[in-house]
């Protein structure tokens, strides 16, 4: 009689990590919401308080002078919005690496255990069928460790272009 109870675990453990990434996922789409609108509401207050000072103004080169100073704050305030988006995002990703590893982790062990355990069952004479089990099993790995790899070296390099980004915009 085959024991479900691995298999029971396996999907409880995978429900949990769906769950648990989601939720990860979830708080940081709040919190890109709340930047957003926490970014929204200050834009309105200082046009309000721009438009309040311009309509005050005494001469022209005072309206100038508001202007300049309302445009060279500007860069300043992009970067730093930039920098919480980033880390916003980055903490996210960070939570989506660590849970695709683990997941890619337990899923070859999961794997190597059922293939130990169908070839100490297997009937004498199917040792080609099982040479060629083992065969497409290590292909399977070795292709999921190179989709791993590759989407590891993506992140790197997406992080490493907003990293550059922020430093122009700082600059």
């Amino acid at each position: 009689m085959t024991n479900f109870e691995p298999l029971i675990a396996a999907q409880k453990s995978a429900v949990e990590g769906i769950f648990s990434l989601s939720n990860t996922l979830f708080d940081g789409a709040q919190k890109l919401v709340e930047l957003n609108l926490q970014a929204a509401k200050a834009s309105m207050q200082e046009a309000q308080a721009n438009a309040t000072a311009v309509a005050a103004a005494k001469d022209p080169q005072a309206v100038i002078a508001l202007q300049t100073a309302a445009l060279k704050a500007v860069p300043e305030k992009a970067a730093s919005y930039l920098r919480h988006v980033y880390n916003i995002t980055s903490a996210s990703s960070t939570e989506v690496r660590a849970f695709a590893e683990e997941a890619g982790a337990k899923a070859k062990a999961g794997v190597t255990t059922m293939v130990d355990a169908a070839v100490k069952n297997a009937p004498a004479g199917s040792e080609n069928a099982v040479a060629l089990v083992k065969s497409a099993v290590t292909a399977a790995t070795n292709a999921l460790e190179t989709a791993q790899q590759a989407a590891k070296q993506a992140t790197d390099k997406a992080v490493e272009a907003v990293e550059a980004q922020l430093a122009k915009v700082a600059a």
